[in-house]
C-alpha cells in the first residue's frame, strides 16, 4: 500500500527547503476524492485534514511536511481551512 510520509517541521526549517518558491493552495472545510498523478510534497501552513487511503487515516495539521506518493487515490476531509505550499517530485525520507 502507498504511504503518506510526514515530518513535523517548523516554518523556519521549511523555508530552508525553498517553500517560498512553491505553489500555494487553500481549501475551506470540505470532503472530496483525490488522485495524485505525480509525487507531491507539501508544507502545511495552517489547517487540519484527515486523508483516507483504503482503511488507513492520516491526520495532517499545520507545521507538517507531507509527501503523497505518485498514483495514490485518497479521500480528503478538510476539518479546518487548509493553506499549503506544494511542489512535485521532491522526495522526503
Amino acid at each position: 500500500m502507498q504511504k503518506i510520509i510526514i515530518k513535523t517541521m517548523d516554518l523556519s526549517e521549511a523555508k530552508k527547503l525553498g517553500i517560498d518558491s512553491w505553489s500555494t493552495w487553500e481549501c475551506e472545510p470540505s470532503s472530496f476524492p483525490w488522485h495524485y498523478p505525480e509525487q507531491e510534497t507539501a508544507y502545511i501552513y495552517e489547517g487540519e485534514v484527515i486523508v483516507t487511503v483504503g482503511n488507513q487515516q492520516t491526520h495532517i495539521t499545520a507545521g507538517m511536511l507531507v509527501s503523497f506518493p505518485q498514483g495514490m487515490d485518497c479521500h480528503w476531509d478538510v476539518k479546518k481551512k487548509i493553506r499549503k505550499a506544494y511542489t512535485f517530485n521532491y522526495p522526503i525520507d
